[in-house]
């Protein structure tokens, strides 16, 4: 029998209309400011609420990201890529609410959008077996002419922003996000404005897998309003930018140019998201730095 207060005049249970949450230092929060947003499928049609990021919350997301580098920059890469695998692990099992959320966000048929969760989960397995390779590929031993030995080895930059485009909202997240925390980094990513709720879902996922708190913070909102911040905040490391705006492109470089911050832009159309070349090696590069260490040679 119904419980009466779940039943309305017609008789028809009243649904509890869900509000996805911003993910900041491995907590769900709805924001500082109060603001939700409607977000709509391709009929238009309201699909759920979520909440809209402000600049104190992506001020919190920084303090999350930065508090969370030391620990996960010190893990092993080993480690590092036994934890990304056991998130692929989690996307897997979960994989059906995945194709349920891109399905009704882009009002995709059950055909599309179960590839696009299958490359996705193939795309951060591959990523996941990077972690402990990329360092004996792009190290060197240097020739010097004195009694020392010369390493240049990679090590991770920082606190990185992420700015995802539109179209794949769940496999392009993920191909940006991949490389640049098995380096040892820590993110916050701003998904696609039109389509976030598969990334606050992707949240929700990863939520329960081995991550560290913080590692991952993933914001939600309008990106003209976040990009000055992004620019301005002198914590910030790098950006990736594949937001494909020019506009914000141009925002972001101008105010990153004032505190030397590392801006990394992604032209990928829709159609390269689902090749090979947004499964770069040498995008792990983009968010590292090159350290040279001298080691004078014992007698």
């Amino acid at each position: 029998m119904r419980n009466p207060q779940f039943v309305g005049k017609t008789g028809t249970r009243l649904g509890v209309q869900k509000t996805y949450k911003l993910f900041i230092g491995g907590k769900f929060v709805r924001g500082e400011s109060g603001r939700v947003l409607p977000a709509h499928g391709s009929d238009r049609a309201l699909l759920a609420n979520y909440c809209r990021a402000s600049r104190k919350d992506f001020r919190d997301a920084v303090v999350a990201a930065r508090s969370a580098f030391a620990g996960w920059s010190k893990q092993s890469a080993y480690l590092r890529g036994q934890i990304l695998y056991r998130a692929a692990e989690m996307l897997e099992m979960r994989g059906a609410e995945l194709r349920d959320e891109l399905a009704r966000s882009e009002g995709r048929r059950a055909v599309p959008a179960r590839s696009e969760v299958a490359q996705t989960i193939d795309r951060l397995v591959h990523y996941a077996g990077w972690t402990d390779k990329f360092g004996q590929i792009f190290s060197s031993v240097n020739p010097v002419a004195s009694s020392h030995f010369n390493f240049t080895m990679p090590e991770p930059t920082g606190v990185v922003v992420i700015v995802c485009p539109d179209e794949a909202p769940l496999l392009a997240l993920v191909s940006l996000l991949a490389p640049v925390i098995l380096a040892g980094n820590t993110a916050i990513v701003l998904p696609s404005t039109t389509s976030p709720l598969p990334a606050l879902t992707f949240a929700e996922i990863i939520a329960t897998s081995d991550l560290p708190g913080g590692v991952v913070n993933m914001l939600a909102g309008d990106r003209a309003e976040l990009a000055p911040h992004f620019a301005s905040h002198m914590d910030i490391n790098a950006i990736v930018d594949a937001s494909g705006d020019e506009k914000i492109g141009r925002e972001l470089q101008r105010g990153g140019a004032l505190n030397v911050k590392r801006y990394i832009r992604r032209d990928v159309d829709s159609a390269g998201w689902r090749s090979r070349d947004a499964e770069n090696p040498y995008w792990i590069l983009d968010t590292v730095e090159m350290k040279t260490a001298w080691h004078p040679i014992g007698v």
